[in-house]
């Protein structure tokens, strides 16, 4: 279905919004993913502070040869749509998450990450960093790990008498 010229300004517009707003963008191909997926996707990508947003392949080109992105754009098969956020990793984290319950459905095929056009597979890597919350965890562990194991050789010690 054609769309009027008037409504794919409006859309570039909004896309370059998106453009100069986000610090991150994923491209997402979506193909045959239901209206209760793709809601609960939206949801869980809000959760995180994330936005979603299907686009037509040819106003996204056309917003991004307008932008000053750098680099190579990865080649968007299928259908398209973006996840994007001011925080730098959500949005990969959160599309990467659904991913795995979906795999047939939906596929990260690049993004934008730092000004530069990023490959599927560092967006992946990207995709795998842990929250602030899950790395603060983690330096607790590692923190807590030398004290731990002090307690229970000064438990054996006491032990023995």
């Amino acid at each position: 279905m054609a769309i009027i010229k008037e409504k794919k300004k409006g859309l570039l517009d909004k896309i370059k919004g998106i453009l100069g707003d986000s610090k991150t963008i994923v491209f997402v191909n979506f193909k045959g993913l239901n209206v209760l997926d793709t809601t609960q996707l939206r949801n869980d990508l809000r959760n995180e502070g994330s936005l979603y947003t299907v686009t037509k392949k040819t106003l996204l080109k056309k917003s991004l040869e307008e932008s000053s992105v750098k680099g190579e754009l990865p080649e968007l098969e299928g259908e398209l749509a973006i996840a994007y956020s001011e925080d730098e990793i959500a949005p990969a984290r959160g599309v990467y998450e659904f991913q795995k319950k979906h795999k047939d459905n939906i596929s990260i095929l690049g993004g934008i990450f730092e000004g530069e056009y990023v490959d599927k597979e560092k967006m992946l890597s990207i995709a795998q960093i842990p929250s602030l919350k899950g790395l603060q965890g983690q330096f607790v562990n590692v923190i807590n790990s030398p004290i731990q194991g002090l307690v229970i050789a000064l438990n054996e010690i006491a032990g023995r008498d």
